[in-house]
């Protein structure tokens, strides 16, 4: 076994395996509509059923086949957002129509990693390397016009919108350890939301707004590696009220943006298996 696709309740505080599968299945998006996951594998996406029989679809991404785990669904369900390298040889983010179909690239600045959809699907966030610089950015997707909104206080990653469109989430290093800050869309307001002694990565507020959802690795961890043992955490939106969940096996891609199920009560994650 590689990868278990499970789903926690944060009301039961139960959780329950999906689907298991020998290969290397990433970051869960859990559909608008309620009725499937999307993921990666092997560069591209596939479709997960959760209504009835469980079953994997492999989606049209036409020539983008080298996608990473950083894709989503837009709040109609209407649109993909991928991350691919394969017409630069760095990830670009692309638009595709949800039924599959060619992607529309949307950034020219290089690289760029998708990461979080606004709550009204008029612009997106995403963490981009300009001259080894991470920082984060969005984008108006109609001109197409991007917006930086941090300047290089350490590193940036991992932007997701709260639900009221009020706050871009992201984690960032720039005290020394990754931690979980917030801001404004326009880039002001910035606050630190985590102080702990984790390496703290890749938060996602619920649909409801009471909680986010975040992962943590061992403090003297770099950056944020695949397959090692790290703690699934919830919090307030205010950072208040924090608590270790579960802990896993498993780190990038474990989790992604939209994960939580559209009544905010469930999440989708990976479970990693050690190779061999």
């Amino acid at each position: 076994m590689r990868s278990s696709v499970e789903i926690f309740n944060i009301r039961t505080r139960e959780n329950r395996i999906v689907w298991q599968t020998e290969k290397l299945f990433e970051a869960p998006n859990w559909s608008p509509d309620g009725q499937y996951l999307l993921l990666n594998s092997d560069g591209v996406l596939y479709r997960l059923s959760l209504a009835g029989d469980i079953s994997v679809d492999k989606v049209d991404t036409g020539f983008a086949v080298q996608c990473n785990n950083d894709h989503g669904i837009s709040p109609d369900g209407s649109l993909y957002a991928i991350s691919d390298k394969v017409e630069f040889g760095k990830s670009a983010i692309y638009l595709l129509p949800s039924i599959g179909g060619t992607p529309k690239l949307m950034t020219r600045n290089l690289p760029s990693y998708w990461h979080g959809w606004a709550p009204d699907g008029k612009s997106f966030a995403y963490c981009g390397i300009r001259d080894q610089v991470f920082d984060i950015y969005a984008m108006d997707i109609e001109t197409g016009t991007e917006t930086r909104l941090t300047h290089g206080e350490g590193r940036n990653d991992g932007p997701d919108y709260s639900p009221d469109g009020q706050w871009i989430y992201f984690n960032s290093s720039r005290t020394g350890q990754m931690q979980i800050w917030r801001v404004r869309p326009d880039g002001s307001g910035v606050e630190r939301i985590t102080d702990s002694p984790y390496g703290d990565w890749f938060p996602h507020p619920s649909p409801k707004g009471d909680k986010v959802v975040f992962i943590s690795y061992d403090g003297d961890v770099f950056d944020h590696p695949r397959d090692l043992d790290v703690r699934v955490r919830l919090m307030d939106p205010d950072g208040g009220n924090v608590e270790t969940l579960f802990d896993l096996f498993g780190g990038q891609g474990t989790m992604n943006s939209p994960n939580w199920s559209p009544d905010g009560d469930e999440f989708a994650y990976v479970r990693y298996f050690p190779v061999g």
